[in-house]
C-alpha cells in the first residue's frame, strides 16, 4: 500500500485519472440514491402513518400519497439502494452490467433502453461526469492522503444531497446527521481545523440559520427555508471550523440569489416559488474546503 501511495504521489496526474474512473462509478451509484432515497423515505413515512393513524387513514394519507412521484404501490415491497435491480420503468427490462458502465453506457445505448427505445435521461452520465471530474481535481489538490479520502467522501454525499433538494425540497437526516458527526470525529486531531473550532463551527453552522429561520418567519409568518439548510451548514462548521462559515454563507448567498434571478427572468420558476437553498451551501463549502483560506486572506489584504 505505500509503495502505491508512493507511486500516485510521484505520478499525480495518473492518480486523478484513476480517481475519475473510480468517482464515475460510484457517481453511477449516486444516481441511484438520489432517485431511491427519497422514495423510501416517503414509504416509511406512510408506513408510520398508517401504524399510528389508522382511523384517519383516508383522510390523513391521501393528500400525501397524490404529491408523491409515483404510488407507494407502484413500488416493489422490497424496495432499497440495492434491490430490485435497475430496470427500465417502461419495459421493466434488466438493465445489463455493461449499459451500466458510467458515461459509457449511455454512450452505447445513445440515451435510450435497448429495448423498448424509451429515451433515458441524460442527467445520469452528467452526474457520473460531474462526480469523475469533482474527484480527480481533489486528487490533484491533496494528493494520496487522508485528506482527499475524506473530502472524497464529503463530495460524494454532497453531490447527493444536492439533487435530491432539486429534485424534492429535501436534505435528508440519514446523510446529513452522519457527516456532522464524521465531521466532529476526524477533527479530533485536526484533519481541516482543530477539534475546538469544529465544536464551535458545528453549533455557530446550525445556530445561525436557525436565527436567521425564526427572525424571518416571526417578520413574515412564512417559513424562509427548511431544517435541512441548518444542519449542512452545521457539517460544514463541524469539518471546516467556524472561520470559515460566513464565506460559506456569503458565497451561498450571492450564488442562490444569482441563480434565483436568472430562473425568475427565464420564466424557469415564479417569484412567490420556494427555492432549494442547499444545493448554494454545498457548492459554497465545496469551494471554501479548497480554496476558502486563500479567498479570505485575499480579502483581508485589500482592507
Amino acid at each position: 500500500m505505500t509503495q502505491f501511495i508512493d507511486l500516485m504521489a510521484q505520478h499525480p496526474w495518473l492518480f486523478a485519472a484513476i480517481s475519475f474512473v473510480f468517482a464515475a462509478t460510484i457517481g453511477s451509484f449516486l444516481n441511484v440514491v438520489i432517485h431511491r432515497l427519497p422514495v423510501m423515505m416517503k414509504r416509511e413515512w406512510q408506513q408510520e402513518c398508517n401504524q399510528y393513524l389508522k382511523e384517519y387513514h383516508q383522510a390523513l394519507i391521501a393528500p400525501i400519497a397524490d404529491k408523491l412521484d409515483a404510488p407507494i404501490d407502484a413500488f416493489p415491497a422490497k424496495y432499497n439502494l440495492i434491490v430490485p435491480g435497475s430496470a427500465c420503468p417502461k419495459c421493466n427490462t434488466t438493465i445489463k452490467p455493461w449499459h451500466n458502465l458510467p458515461i459509457v453506457g449511455w454512450l452505447m445505448l445513445r440515451g435510450r433502453c435497448a429495448s423498448c427505445s424509451m429515451p433515458i435521461s441524460p442527467r445520469y452520465p452528467v452526474i457520473e461526469a460531474i462526480t469523475g471530474v469533482a474527484i480527480a481535481y481533489l486528487a490533484l489538490h491533496f494528493g494520496p492522503s487522508w485528506q482527499f479520502a475524506l473530502a472524497t467522501l464529503l463530495t460524494f454525499a454532497l453531490l447527493t444531497l444536492t439533487f435530491i433538494d432539486l429534485d424534492e425540497m429535501l436534505l435528508p437526516d440519514q446523510i446529513t446527521l452522519p457527516l456532522l458527526w464524521l465531521g466532529l470525529l476526524i477533527n479530533l486531531n485536526g484533519t481541516f481545523a482543530t477539534s475546538t473550532d469544529a465544536i464551535i463551527g458545528a453549533a455557530a453552522g446550525y445556530l445561525s440559520l436557525w436565527s436567521v429561520f425564526w427572525g424571518f418567519k416571526l417578520l413574515t409568518g412564512k417559513e424562509g427555508m427548511g431544517y435541512g439548510d441548518f444542519k449542512l451548514l452545521a457539517v460544514f462548521g463541524a469539518w471546516l471550523g467556524w472561520q470559515l462559515l460566513p464565506l460559506i454563507i456569503l458565497l451561498s448567498s450571492v450564488v442562490g440569489a444569482v441563480v434565483g434571478i436568472a430562473m425568475i427572468v427565464n420564466k424557469k420558476i415564479n417569484s412567490g416559488n420556494p427555492i432549494p437553498f442547499g444545493p448554494y451551501i454545498a457548492i459554497a463549502g465545496w469551494i471554501a474546503m479548497l480554496w476558502g483560506e486563500q479567498i479570505v486572506n485575499a480579502y483581508l489584504a485589500t482592507l
